[in-house]
């Protein structure tokens, strides 16, 4: 594998590989230890989106949840032996990127202690008188920006298994597995998540959270050279699509 030009990774994210639409996770682990770096590439296009909104749903902060992203890339590269195929592929990531989140938010200080009940009373105070920005509606849509604003206000609890089941659209087996729960507790917890959204928002809000936290274009096109230029800020080497 050939190192990385910084230049190059700053200014000019290279291709993903023609065939990425059908390359399998596991085709694209092999890839990656057999040194093919654009399969990292590839891996971190795919699952930006849901990753970020992993994430933001712990963090609560745009840029905070993208410096997770970037650390829990680093981390996945340099632990991919640890991958034993016994779970997903995007589970595994989406526990790196969990576990670095929740250090974050710890360290900070932000987890929230609160029981079901004053949770609730909390939140539903928070989201009753929300700061409104109008740059923000018109770009996002001022749906998915009260959408957004609402979830961030969720008590922890029932932030992380909403943010996976309903605006990535995880399934309940697959979330209990990210979050370490039970698929009973993740049912319990997004009912609750709902009830509370709902009462503001109305019934549209399931259908219309996929619009929210949105990670495309140029903000995936930054991360990924911002990781590509860390990993080779570190000494690893990742060759190229075409070299």
């Amino acid at each position: 594998m050939n190192a990385i030009n910084r230049e190059d990774v700053d200014e000019h994210p290279p291709p993903v590989l023609a065939a990425s639409s059908t390359m399998t996770d596991a085709e694209l682990v092999r890839g990656i230890r057999n040194g093919q770096g654009a399969c990292f590439e590839i891996v971190m296009r795919r699952y930006n989106q849901r990753l970020f909104r992993a994430a933001r749903a712990i963090v609560r902060d745009d840029d905070e949840a993208e410096d997770v992203l970037q650390q829990a890339y680093v981390n996945a590269y340099l632990h991919l032996d640890q991958f034993e195929q016994r779970a997903q592929f995007s589970t595994w990531l989406t526990r790196i990127v969990i576990h670095e989140a929740l250090g974050r938010a710890r360290k900070a200080g932000r987890m929230q202690q609160l029981d079901d009940a004053s949770g609730e009373n909390s939140m539903m105070d928070r989201v009753r008188s929300p700061e409104r920005d109008p740059e923000e509606q018109v770009y996002r849509g001022e749906l998915a920006a009260l959408v957004e604003r609402a979830v961030t206000n969720l008590p922890d609890t029932f932030r992380g298994v909403f943010m996976l089941r309903e605006v990535e659209g995880l399934s309940t087996e697959e979330t209990a597995e990210c979050l370490g729960l039970n698929e009973a507790t993740v049912k319990t917890r997004l009912h609750r998540a709902r009830l509370l959204l709902r009462r503001e928002l109305t019934t549209d809000v399931g259908p219309s959270a996929s619009m929210a936290f949105q990670f495309k274009g140029h903000r995936c096109d930054r991360l990924v050279r911002a990781v590509a230029a860390r990993l080779a800020g570190l000494g690893l080497i990742i060759e190229q699509p075409g070299a």
